[in-house]
């Protein structure tokens, strides 16, 4: 089984080229498959935009069932003349921020 890489906060916060190194050593699972990683944020308006971390790949939806949907669409498309990645993980992120009292 392949060793996954030491994740250093530092060396990838807020760095677009830093998250996409770490996803790209993420990307791979134990069979040696490709698994591309999504993150996934909730809209004001209550729709759902995905972006992924090692590809340029972006889509939305309305629902999480059609941005799955679209999610896969998106996937086919960008491989259509490649190898088509084994997995697609879409990772839900919230952001919050809540009063010091």
């Amino acid at each position: 089984m392949p060793r996954l890489p030491r994740y250093n906060k530092t060396a990838v916060s807020n760095s677009r080229q830093g998250w996409a190194g770490l996803a790209s050593g993420l990307a791979r699972c134990h069979t040696g498959a490709m698994e591309i990683v999504f993150n996934v944020t909730q809209e004001g308006d209550g729709g759902v935009v995905a972006e992924c971390l090692s590809h340029d790949i972006f889509t939305e939806g309305d629902t999480w069932e059609q941005l799955r949907d679209n999610v896969r669409e998106a996937v086919s498309a960008f491989f259509f003349d490649q190898a088509k990645p084994a997995g697609i993980r879409l990772h839900l992120v919230r952001d919050e921020v809540l009063a010091c009292a």
